[in-house]
């Protein structure tokens, strides 16, 4: 059984010295990963980790996850490369095909169908193992949550990364989903591994560190409405109650799902610390 990792992806934008400050406190809460996400409106991920670097001493650095469609996967693969050096082979690799048509229309890159937005995550992947011909590469993660993305995943990823989320009402968002929908796609993973052995992540969207567990799961409700108070209780996705019964709930992820690298939003740094600390 692998070890716990623990992950959080850095989304908001500020001066230098608050950048720093946040990489310096997940370092200090335990956390073994800092990342960043690929939107428009949030920190460009190169010079945010090429600083997170400077800033901490141990942590492992990645894209969580850098948008294919963005980036010309030459020049892509030829930053990375100089980032790996750079942050002292600390850099994890992490890519996806993009989610949000908003982003793309702003960007002025063409949204195109599933499959080009597949292919050109692909191409990326490619140039991304090109560069490293005949060399280590850093970690890569990928993920998703169609059967072609995770299908690639376990053939190519050192990390499968799932979102635990479905479609929402609205085109660019996505809504939770319910626990037998995330158990059924890491069943499907495992399947296609076919018996390798690859590490599995899993976004936290929620974390509330309470002594009133019931009130703290029917506000949760009140913000994610199609599911029920005890579906919510249920998420692998979610975490609320004490300290204590989460990091249970984390253990029982583990051994059920053979999830053991969990990465939280920035918004849920500091409330996921204590979790952190009984599990070490």
């Amino acid at each position: 059984m692998r070890p716990f990792r623990f992950g959080v992806a850095l989304v908001t934008p500020g001066s230098r010295a608050g950048w720093v400050a946040k990489c310096r406190q997940a370092e200090d809460l335990g956390y073994d990963v800092v990342g960043v996400v690929d939107h428009l409106g949030r920190v460009a991920p190169v010079p945010a980790l090429l600083l997170a670097a400077e800033a901490t001493e141990r942590v492992k650095l990645n894209t969580y996850v850098l948008n294919a469609s963005f980036h010309n996967p030459v020049l892509l693969a030829r930053d990375l490369t100089g980032l790996d050096e750079f942050t002292g082979g600390r850099l994890e690799i992490g890519i996806g095909a993009g989610y949000v048509r908003a982003e793309f229309e702003a960007a002025g890159i063409e949204w195109g169908t599933p499959g080009q937005r597949f292919a050109r995550l692909k191409r990326v992947v490619a140039e991304i193992e090109r560069a490293y011909a005949g060399r280590p590469r850093p970690p890569l993660l990928l993920g998703g949550r169609g059967d072609r993305m995770l299908e690639f995943a376990a053939e190519h990823a050192d990390t499968i990364a799932f979102t635990g989320t479905a479609p929402g009402a609205a085109e660019g968002r996505l809504a939770l989903a319910g626990p037998a929908a995330v158990a059924e796609r890491v069943d499907f993973v495992k399947r296609a591994l076919g018996g390798r052995d690859t590490e599995l992540n899993l976004m936290v969207h929620l974390v509330r560190i309470t002594d009133d567990r019931q009130t703290a799961l029917e506000e949760a409700h009140r913000l994610v409405p199609h599911l029920g108070a005890d579906e919510l209780g249920e998420l692998p996705t979610v975490l609320i109650g004490s300290a204590e019964a989460a990091a249970e709930q984390l253990l029982r992820t583990r051994e059920t799902l053979g999830i053991s690298y969990f990465t939280v939003i920035e918004d849920d740094l500091t409330r996921l610390a204590p979790v952190i600390e009984k599990l070490r």
